[in-house]
């Protein structure tokens, strides 16, 4: 890079700013943080806002900053994120030339950046990050509705470009009636470095099992009653399987689910509490088939977690994977009960060494398309074009 281009690059200052990053079951702890890490990567000013116990770190060469949640012991308003020290700050980034890319809805961090965008011309990209599906709209809808007439409407109306990780997001988001352009771009996936031998030879579970594996959170969308309902199907004649659902146990919705799977009779179902770093490394490593059996996704990170790590996937339509089929790697499937009964039946009947080989072609998959070096180059193509530096790259729908 010569001295003009460097001296340009550093000129070139993106902000994610998020509610919160602190809890790693989120798929945006991930995805949001590792993007910035990935800008700053390519020699970009990358900065990373969010609410929670303040601190200040350079990480990655990011600049990592958590703010102070107002209204901390206040009922409803606490659950808002608000925080005017971040307020402050996206309006000074703002000011300094910066762009703004917000993920998420229905919390003020989603709000405070439209109004620095309009009030200092600033490029404003939002990423729904699936909080416009259908599903996801219905929960807590009321208090959605209030929200939206009160402050979200009209932070939506000043995004210059909205980020959809899939075309079922910007479907979602066509869906809505909103007109502003649209990029396409997926989030990006970090395929860790196994040994041939580990994928061909994979450790099992305890007792020789094979694992079905669900990881994720453990919430009403997820449609893990479905998974235990179809488990309780196919357990008794699969007797070398077991199912394992990871996931954070607090709250009531993870009492349900183990009373449903007393209340069927299951014997070889588990509940573990969440998995981080090495030890979900680990679950993945394990895991002879993985189950994403969800109503509604705008992605689905645990998916591609489970592809990289060489493991063949069911996921319901719920998650926009087809290439799972096309890729010969997983199955793509209806929702309901009698669907998964059906592919799991499928996947469990399979001689082990085709499963392997699908897990093989799901990780071959991964690192040709989801690259981070690829997704970074087109988010920063797709900035560079928002700030009227570029032309428009072939991810963005103008319609």
């Amino acid at each position: 890079m010569n001295l003009r281009a460097a001296n340009e690059a550093l000129s070139f200052s993106i902000l994610q700013i998020v509610a919160s990053v602190e809890s790693e079951a989120a798929g945006p702890s991930y995805s949001v943080t590792r993007l910035a890490s990935t800008l700053a990567a390519r020699g970009l000013q990358s900065g990373l806002f969010s609410v929670g116990n303040p601190s200040m770190a350079l990480r990655d060469g990011v600049e990592c900053r958590v703010f102070k949640r107002d209204f901390g012991s206040v009922p409803v308003f606490s659950n808002l994120y608000a925080s005017r020290d971040l307020r402050a700050a996206i309006d000074r980034f703002a000011v300094a030339g910066g762009i703004l890319h917000t993920h998420g809805l229905w919390l003020m961090p989603n709000v405070y950046p439209s109004w620095s965008a309009g009030l200092h011309s600033r490029p404003l990209l939002l990423s729904p990050r699936g909080m416009l599906g259908s599903p996801a709209l219905e929960f807590s809808r009321r208090k959605k509705m209030i929200f939206w007439r009160i402050a979200q409407r009209s932070a939506v109306e000043v995004v210059s470009c909205f980020h959809a990780t899939s075309v079922q997001e910007y479907d979602d988001i066509r869906r809505l009636g909103f007109k502003a352009p649209v990029a396409i771009v997926p989030n990006g996936i970090d395929v860790p470095a196994l040994n041939q031998s580990i994928i061909a030879d994979r450790p099992r579970s305890q007792e020789q099992m094979d694992t079905v594996l669900y990881l994720g959170r453990i919430h009403a969308k997820k449609g893990i009653d479905r998974l235990l309902a179809a488990w309780a199907q196919v357990e008794r004649q699969n007797p070398h399987w077991r199912l394992r659902v990871v996931g954070p146990l607090e709250g009531s919705y993870p009492a349900e689910l183990k009373a449903m799977s007393a209340r069927l009779g299951l014997e070889r179902a588990s509940f573990d509490d969440a998995l981080y770093g090495e030890k979900k490394a680990m679950a993945y490593r394990s895991a002879s088939l993985f189950v994403l059996p969800t109503l509604d996704e705008n992605f689905g990170m645990v998916v591609a977690e489970a592809l990289a790590h060489g493991v063949p996937v069911i996921s319901t339509k719920g998650a926009p994977w087809a290439g799972l089929d096309i890729e010969g790697c997983g199955w793509w499937i209806d929702h309901g009960t009698e669907p998964l009964v059906r592919a799991l039946n499928d996947a469990m009947s399979m001689p082990r060494k085709v499963r392997l080989a699908m897990g093989a072609r799901g990780r071959t998959w991964m690192e040709r398309d989801y690259s981070w070096d690829g997704v970074g180059a087109e988010m920063e193509n797709v900035y560079r074009w928002c700030d009227g530096r570029a032309d428009r790259p072939k991810s963005v729908i103008v319609d």
